[in-house]
This record gives structure tokens, C-alpha cells and sequence, in this order.
């Protein structure tokens, strides 16, 4: 019994210790997020995948009901929010984000180790080389300080934008919880 109880442990535990490092930033985009903010009607959410493991990013981005069409549309970090500053990645926009339209969808997966991830400036300004670009970006991710942007014919300066900010995780210790409770609930059934 007891040996059936602990290698269930090891099932219900052993996938906290098995994810990937990732760390997933969201934003919702919206006109008031604009600094200073402007009045538009168009809304978009985005989400920032980070894996530490593969130095990966992934960029995921939906919008509708931009007054213009899309120019341009990248990440600019590393300021507090309220702020403007650089751009961090590509420039002058994401390869592949829909151009010239009011409403679209994104999912393009960027590799961290390429300069081509970067805008050259954002290179130059936080060190002068891709691990110590990459090392910033996450930073300011992690710190808040980063935001998505989207640029159109009616707004050059952004007509939508938000706040990457990093989505809570479960901790390992309320995971360990978890499957504490399991066993527990588990050793009740098998004892009656």
C-alpha cells in the first residue's frame, strides 16, 4: 500500500519538475494605453511566450476596428510604464504582421540568439550584443517595462498599445499541495 501510495506521489508531482522554463507575458490593446492616449475604437489582446530553455519568443496578437491600417508593429522596451522608448524587436514592424488592414491575427516565433530578433539599436543601447539584448528584453519583460504596439496610417506614433505583464504561474509549493491532497483523498478511497 504504501509503496502504491508513493509511486502515485511521483505521478502527480513529477510533472511540476517537467514543464519547459517558459514565462508568458499578456496585454490588452487599446487606444487608452497610448502615451499620451488617443480615442480609438480599436481593441486587441496579445500574448508573449518566453522560453528560457530554447530562447525562444513567441509573439501571438489579435486586433479589429482600427480608424487606420496597419503600418508597423513590433515590441518597444525598457521603460516604466507611462513611458515611451525603443524598439526592441524587429523593425519596422514583426515579419508577417498583416500590413494594411484594420483587423488581423499574428503567431510568429522568434529565436532569441538571431540578431534579426532585434532592432540594431536595441542591440547597440543594452550592450552591444544578442545575449546581452536577450538579457534586457526578458528583464523588462519581467519587470513590466515592456509594450505592443501597433502603428497605422491614421496614428504613426501607435494607435493601440499595451502592457506586457508576466501571467501568474502555480508555485511548486502549491503544486506539491496539490498532489499532497490527491494522495490524501486517494489513501481515504483505498482504506474504505
Amino acid at each position: 500500500m504504501i509503496r502504491s501510495l508513493a509511486a502515485l506521489s511521483l505521478l502527480v508531482l513529477a510533472p511540476a519538475f517537467t514543464f519547459a522554463h517558459e514565462v508568458t507575458y499578456t496585454a490588452v490593446l487599446t487606444g487608452d494605453a497610448e502615451v499620451p492616449a488617443i480615442s480609438s475604437p480599436g481593441t486587441g489582446t496579445a500574448t508573449v511566450t518566453v522560453d528560457l530553455d530554447l530562447a525562444t519568443m513567441r509573439v501571438q496578437a489579435d486586433f479589429s476596428g482600427l480608424d487606420g491600417n496597419v503600418t508597423a508593429a513590433h515590441i518597444h522596451c525598457c521603460t516604466p510604464p507611462g513611458g515611451n522608448v525603443g524598439v526592441a524587436t524587429p523593425t519596422p514592424t514583426f515579419p508577417g504582421f498583416p500590413s494594411g488592414v484594420t483587423s488581423g491575427t499574428y503567431d510568429m516565433t522568434f529565436d532569441l540568439s538571431l540578431d534579426t530578433s532585434y532592432n540594431a539599436g536595441f542591440i547597440t543601447n543594452h550592450g552591444g550584443t544578442v545575449g546581452s539584448a536577450m538579457t534586457d528584453l526578458i528583464a523588462g519583460l519581467d519587470a513590466g517595462e515592456a509594450y505592443l504596439n501597433i502603428h497605422t496610417s491614421t496614428v504613426g506614433s501607435g494607435e493601440i498599445r499595451g502592457l506586457l505583464r508576466a501571467v501568474p504561474e502555480p508555485t511548486g509549493g502549491m503544486l506539491a499541495l496539490s498532489g499532497a491532497l490527491m494522495c490524501g483523498i486517494l489513501r481515504k478511497r483505498w482504506a474504505s
